[in-house]
């Protein structure tokens, strides 16, 4: 069961980042970006600055989410995969892990199906990083040692702080 948070650090920040420009240069797309559920953007590649990359995210959340919705009312566990044609740019929506989405934004210099074909390799390895940070993420609040610098602040210590 994935929580709806998640702590993703640096070096796999790094592996997801590198994960989404390998996509974006197979796939020829324009932009490829990775959201959680939430419709926070965890990280992009391309040509993100010709979009609103934070009401992209949040969109593309809310849109996977009416698709779940959708899907249940019908009989179906989820949709996993969907898609958008315009004009010019297409748009590929995919699950990764069942704890975040990967945005496709293309056109016509790729097609759906090298886009299908890019995405579901770039999945396995995405569902990999995703698989070690949950690891990773176990293990560390299994430690002795806590990993946050505030765990020991406690609410009396905060009140104390602002009452003097």
């Amino acid at each position: 069961m994935s929580s709806t948070y998640l702590e993703v650090y640096e070096e796999e920040f790094e592996r997801l980042a590198e994960a989404l420009r390998r996509l974006r240069y197979a796939s020829n797309a324009e932009a490829v970006f990775l959201i959680d559920k939430n419709g926070q953007q965890i990280a992009s590649a391309g040509e993100v600055e010709n979009f609103d990359s934070t009401s992209l995210a949040s969109l593309t959340a809310g849109n996977v989410a009416a698709t779940d919705g959708l899907a249940k009312l019908i009989g179906e566990r989820e949709f996993s995969v969907l898609f958008h044609e315009g004009e010019r740019d297409h748009i590929h929506i995919s699950l990764v892990a069942d704890r975040a989405i990967l945005l496709v934004i293309f056109n016509e210099r790729s097609s759906l199906g090298l886009v299908r074909l890019r995405v579901r390799r770039a999945n396995e390895e995405l569902e990999q990083i995703f698989h070690e940070v949950t690891n990773k993420h176990e293990t560390a609040e299994g430690d002795k040692e806590p990993t946050s610098p505030f765990w020991e602040i406690t609410d009396e210590d905060i009140d104390s702080l602002f009452n003097e």
